[in-house]
């Protein structure tokens, strides 16, 4: 079931960390609805049933902007804004905290554990790094900065305050932000390194894995080796550009597939994505940016360490 987001200060408080959605009910000019219920069932009624859409409506579950439940045999008036929440999928919680990193009134740093999504889309809607966090720290206007695969582990930049995230966005968007990422991969004495990579990334919606094609870079990383312990490496990644797993990508096209990469040189099963013995081997370790807000340094270490490389 789709709808638009809830608009800033919608009648209904968030459930389980998640908004509820915003409905505007479109022009009619034909004529097509006479009332509120025709539309929503008209709406929705394909994705889940009219007979389960007219029973929310009955059961109040629509509500308008004064956070009354409509009734379905309200006329219907374009332009008006309804909100409702969604039912959510069951999903298998992801075994792992969110660790706290840093935190004040504008921001808040975490490590986020591998496996979990940042934010909520498709099949990952509670069990997000956002959905958990607003209801762990009491912050439901927290929102992130960027975003990190739901794969990678590693720090995530939220911002506390709506009116900050642009800024914060900005950073990201404007590439002043230094990432630095470790990896563990196969160490291949024929690959120099280091060596900064540059190649045209395209990933296509609805499919897994993103694909390098002749053509202008739009991506670029720097990968350095770090550490060898026979035939595994252990690796420095600073991507300068933020394209859809380019790290992972990048690895791979020099033949070091990232250790557990469930996409990269192959597409495995689904379960292998989910398999919670098998992290990908990709970190997120280290952010450094100028505050756009306070502008002050900021630098901020992940607390996490890749498990195919303990310390030692």
């Amino acid at each position: 079931m789709r709808g638009r987001r809830r608009a800033a200060g919608g009648p209904l408080p968030q459930r389980g960390g998640i908004d509820a959605v915003r409905v505007r009910l479109p022009e009619d000019p034909e004529g097509r609805w006479g009332s509120v219920g025709a539309y929503l069932v008209a709406r929705f009624g394909g994705a889940i049933g009219a007979d389960r859409v007219a029973g929310m409506v009955a059961a109040g579950r629509f509500v308008g902007a004064d956070g009354v439940a409509v009734r379905g045999s309200e006329p219907y008036a374009a332009g008006r804004c309804l909100w409702f929440h969604r039912d959510f999928a069951p999903e298998e919680p992801v075994p792992f905290p969110v660790g706290v990193v840093y935190r004040d009134e504008r921001i808040v740093v975490v490590d986020k554990p591998h496996f979990l999504a940042t934010m909520p889309r498709g099949r990952h809607v509670t069990e997000t790094a956002v959905a958990r966090l607003r209801r762990e720290l009491e912050l439901p206007a927290l929102q992130p900065a960027h975003r990190l695969d739901r794969l990678t582990a590693g720090l995530l930049l939220c911002v506390v305050r709506p009116g900050d995230r642009g800024a914060y966005q900005t950073l990201f968007r404007d590439r002043r932000v230094r990432k630095e990422y470790d990896a563990v991969a196969p160490y291949d004495p024929s690959v120099a390194l280091p060596r900064t990579v540059r190649s045209r990334i395209v990933k296509e919606r609805g499919v897994l894995a993103a694909r390098e094609e002749p053509g202008e870079a739009n991506s670029e990383s720097r990968i350095e080796l770090v550490e060898r312990r026979g035939g595994t490496g252990r690796y420095r990644l600073l991507p300068a550009t933020g394209r859809t797993h380019q790290l992972r990508v990048h690895m791979n096209a020099l033949g070091l597939p990232i250790v557990h990469d469930p996409l990269y040189p192959v597409v495995e099963a689904e379960s292998a994505a989910d398999d919670f013995s098998r992290p990908l081997q990709l970190l997120a370790r280290v952010l450094e940016f100028t505050d756009p807000v306070g502008g002050e340094p900021r630098r901020f270490v992940s607390g996490l360490r890749l498990s195919a490389w303990p310390e030692g």
